[in-house]
């Protein structure tokens, strides 16, 4: 290494710095230094204060270049880095130097917060919502054994015996985002399965997520089966009620096991797949069986309850269905909610 930082240095005067900066953080790693002993010796080959900062624990270490704690309010950062693990940003390293940054200071941040994310895994579980895809997949799978699925989530930060919700997302939103909505207080794990996101936590509230989310989320329990419920939650989720908790589904959860041939040959569901074509009615027919009255209907499309009425005879003869009655009204949702499972 030493022979090839001075052939290179010889090209470029700063690539031998480089070189010796990464082998000094190297060397750092393979003795397996402690956060303090990091800031110690990045603040010693800097010559200027250096800090650490971890934003799930609040803890920060900043330490001048004779390794004690910096005197006096902190500086202006004349440069900084994120520390990231599993693709999350789980702190900051920087530098206080009076003047400008040093030319190397950006190669020597860049290594800070690699030893950093590193001590930080190594004394995990690491205290971030972003987790290995295979080590979720192993603790919600249902082929998964009991002792592997403990192991996968002592792995993941879950106490031994705590139960555990499954949420099944569908989203834009970084996950690690939707995680820290969904339960502020950790543990919780994130992971994407396909096109499909999971998260792990022991308690939710779903009250601070964005509309646009939708989410289906499993009872607490075995992570199998939450899982699978989780996933047929978010079958039943809509604009309307982007967020579904399975036991609220009760019956309705039967809907899910209905083969898809057998539910689209249903005289119902049928009529609602050809009244699907019109957006005003299929709104019109998804507003008033959500909320069973004419004039709540009314107010929540901004419409005349006339105009409702009008609209709903209309569907009614377009169903072979009178959604008015009791019975109709019931045939009525449970054909929307079969054809909304279809996913046509």
């Amino acid at each position: 290494m030493e022979a090839l930082a001075v052939r290179l240095s010889g090209l470029d005067p700063h690539v031998g710095g480089a070189i010796r900066i990464i082998a000094f953080y190297d060397t750092l790693m393979r003795r397996r230094v402690d956060l303090a002993a990091l800031a110690r010796a990045s603040a010693g080959l800097a010559e200027c204060t250096a800090g650490i900062r971890l934003h799930g624990t609040g803890q920060v270490i900043r330490l001048a270049p004779d390794g004690r704690p910096s005197a006096g309010p902190p500086a202006p950062a004349s440069s900084t880095t994120p520390i990231t693990l599993d693709e999350e940003e789980i702190g900051t390293v920087w530098l206080e130097r009076p003047g400008p940054p040093n030319p190397l200071d950006d190669v020597l941040l860049d290594r800070l917060a690699i030893a950093v994310a590193g001590v930080v895994e190594r004394h995990g579980p690491a205290r971030t919502t972003m987790a290995d895809p295979a080590l979720v997949e192993l603790a919600i799978g249902s082929d998964t054994d009991e002792a592997a699925r403990a192991r996968a989530l002592r792995l993941l930060g879950f106490a031994a015996g705590v139960p555990v919700h499954v949420v099944a997302v569908r989203t834009r939103l970084p996950l690690d985002r939707i995680g820290a909505l969904l339960c502020p207080a950790r543990p919780v794990k994130a992971a994407p399965l396909a096109d499909v996101g999971v998260i792990l936590a022991t308690v939710l509230d779903p009250a601070g997520l964005p509309a646009d989310v939708r989410a289906g989320i499993g009872d607490a329990g075995s992570p199998d089966r939450s899982w699978r419920q989780a996933r047929t939650a978010l079958r039943f989720t809509t604009a309307r009620e982007p967020v579904v908790r399975y036991p609220d589904l009760g019956a309705l959860a039967l809907l899910a096991d209905v083969p898809p041939d057998i539910a689209r040959d249903n005289t119902d569901v049928a009529a609602v797949a050809r009244l699907a074509g019109n957006p005003e009615e299929l709104e019109t027919l998804d507003t008033y069986c959500a909320t069973g009255s004419l004039r709540r209907a009314a107010d929540l499309l901004h419409l005349h309850h006339s105009s409702i009425a009008r609209r709903l005879e209309q569907i009614s003869k377009t169903l072979g269905i009178d959604v008015t009655g009791p019975t109709g009204l019931t045939r009525a949702r449970l054909a929307l909610t079969a054809w909304r499972l279809l996913g046509d």
